[in-house]
């Protein structure tokens, strides 16, 4: 192979490589690149107040909604809900920090 070869194969390479991160950046630019739309305006409803690990394959995960919180177990085949509609104690921030 010569010169001219290896140089068209970098190019085509960089070429490519640069498609791919133009492809990544309008996928999280118009929101494809995350789990949940991001919230741009006003207060968020939904936060996550702690997560505790149980054991190797499942979690507790206390969530905030409005005015209201939610303790639900996450494992691997199924999640439960375990208590809902709690009041935070008064006092509590929602500045959605996680905690293990």
């Amino acid at each position: 192979m010569d010169l001219d070869n290896y140089l068209r194969f970098a190019a085509a390479l960089i070429f490519v490589l640069a498609l791919i991160g133009l492809a990544t950046w309008m996928a999280r630019r118009f929101g494809f690149g995350s789990r949940a739309p991001q919230v741009r305006s006003g207060q968020r409803r939904l936060g996550i107040v702690a997560v505790a690990t149980v054991d190797a394959r499942h979690r507790a995960v206390l969530l905030r909604r409005d005015d209201r919180e939610h303790l639900v177990l996450i494992g691997p085949s199924a999640d439960l809900l375990i208590e809902s509609g709690t009041v935070p104690p008064p006092g509590a921030t929602s500045s959605g920090k996680r905690s293990e």
